[in-house]
């Protein structure tokens, strides 16, 4: 299969309850929050290139920066499409835009690098003995 830049990937899930930023530490605030807006932007990213890699290579994002433009009310359904944009040896970049059902609610800017799961895992576990 390969990577390839234009890989993409689309998320689509109601908003319930626990999505709410009241959920997430802004009480009274019943709107989509900010916070799992960039976990579903960045799960598609994973998403749109995870079948694409050599087998034991996995990505990690490094950076993203996202623009939450407009409130999503509770109940409504939310599209997120996270595009590969550029390849520069292990560092991806994608493109992520996100709607609701009425307009457009996010712009996206995400980076990842392709790395050894094992080799990772194993610096992870030497981290936690101390």
């Amino acid at each position: 299969m390969g990577l390839e830049v234009g890989a993409s990937y689309t998320i689509e899930r109601r908003v319930e309850p626990e999505h709410s930023a009241d959920k997430h530490g802004n009480p009274g605030v019943d709107v989509f929050t900010t916070p799992l807006l960039c976990e579903w932007s960045e799960e598609a990213a994973v998403f749109a290139v995870t079948e694409r890699l050599e087998l034991g290579m996995i990505t990690l994002g490094t950076r993203i920066e996202l623009k939450h433009l407009v409130a999503t009310p509770i109940g409504m359904v939310v599209r997120v499409t996270a595009t590969l944009k550029e390849i520069d040896g292990r560092k991806l970049i994608f493109i992520i835009e996100a709607y609701d059902e009425k307009e457009k609610i996010s712009e996206c800017t995400h980076e990842r690098f392709i790395v050894t799961k094992d080799r990772f895992m194993q610096k992870v576990a030497e981290k936690a003995k101390g």
